[in-house]
């Protein structure tokens, strides 16, 4: 096994031929250069949209929260005014009835 000396300077002229060159710094503005390119960022966005710039109204998040209950009320009062054309239908049916059950006993009163 062999003796390498990196950073020891020795005295001795036997070991001093052991004794590696010093060495050299590494040339490191590639390597920088190359981060630094790699760093910069890449425009994502082309156009800008003003939509999304603009301010949002005060009561924004009022909107969103009551959203969800209003859905359900949507809903519900839909099935409310369906209920009540239904029973408009059905009583108008029952005096269209009615009527045509008197005009028949009008008519064979005549007779």
């Amino acid at each position: 096994r062999e003796i390498k000396l990196r950073n020891y300077d020795p005295e001795d002229e036997e070991l001093k031929k052991r004794k590696l060159p010093p060495a050299k710094p590494a040339s490191v503005e590639d390597t920088v250069k190359e981060q630094l390119e790699a760093a910069k960022p890449e425009p994502i966005i082309d156009e800008v949209d003003l939509a999304n710039l603009a301010p949002r109204k005060p009561d924004w998040d009022l909107k969103r929260d009551v959203s969800k209950k209003l859905e359900k009320l949507e809903k519900r009062t839909q099935r409310a005014i369906a209920e009540l054309i239904r029973e408009r239908l059905k009583g108008q049916e029952e005096e269209l009835a009615s009527a045509m059950g008197s005009a028949k006993q009008e008519g064979s009163d005549s007779d």
